[in-house]
């Protein structure tokens, strides 16, 4: 059998669990937490907060996996280096998309929106929180340009180490921060057999509320 027959024979069946309306709350924010919180305690997803997320830079679509560290009824929020790649494409297009891909849980949920940077006080709250290996390895990295060699990076890394003692507090890079992704649209994915999968999709209205409907598979 060719690798390509091997690809067009594989198959899943899905579960019997569904979206049902009634059972839905009319905004998303609030079920999205319980799935992710449902995610979370599930062994076999890795990293329940790991997004992919898409942004469009001269026309060239382009996805990478970030980390959601904060949501709020306003957004999820990132943080990147502002120099990256993923940073100057939302500074062309501020128009993005969020992939959260539970596979294990036979779900996804896709979030479309606009992103935008966070108050400079917000990023430094976090940037206090995280580890100090990870505080450092921001100003290590210059990320998305290219390196010579892996050594180049951990010889810039062990510099900025000896810059700050261990006892003493890291401050933020100037050029490392958050964004928020305000949604337009969530859109709930749930597994179904028959590939009859249940597709709920919130919209936002011009009110700032939010529209339920329902798609095909």
């Amino acid at each position: 059998m060719s690798s390509r027959e091997d690809i067009s024979a594989m198959r899943r069946q899905y579960g019997e669990i569904g979206l049902v309306e009634s059972d839905l709350p009319s905004e998303p924010i609030s079920l999205f937490n319980s799935w992710l919180k449902e995610a979370a305690a599930n062994e076999v997803v890795v990293e329940a907060n790991a997004m992919v997320l898409s942004t469009v830079s001269e026309k060239i679509p382009s996805s990478r996996t970030v980390l959601l560290k904060d949501l709020t009824s306003e957004g999820f929020t990132f943080f990147t280096n502002y120099g990256s790649s993923k940073a100057k494409a939302i500074d062309e297009n501020s128009s993005v998309s969020l992939l959260f891909p539970w596979y294990p849980m036979e779900r996804q949920v896709i979030i479309i929106g606009s992103a935008k940077k966070i108050a400079r006080q917000e990023s430094e709250k976090y940037f206090a929180t995280r580890p100090r290996a990870s505080q450092i390895g921001a100003w290590a990295s210059e990320q998305s340009t290219v390196l010579s060699s892996r050594e180049e990076l951990e010889k810039k890394f062990k510099e900025f180490e000896g810059k700050w003692p261990a006892d003493s507090q890291i401050p933020t890079p100037p050029g490392w921060g958050g964004f928020i992704v305000n949604p337009t649209s969530i859109e709930f994915w749930q597994g179904r057999y028959s590939r009859l999968h249940d597709r709920i999709r919130y919209l936002r209205t011009p009110d700032n509320n939010w529209q339920r409907v329902r798609l095909n598979p």
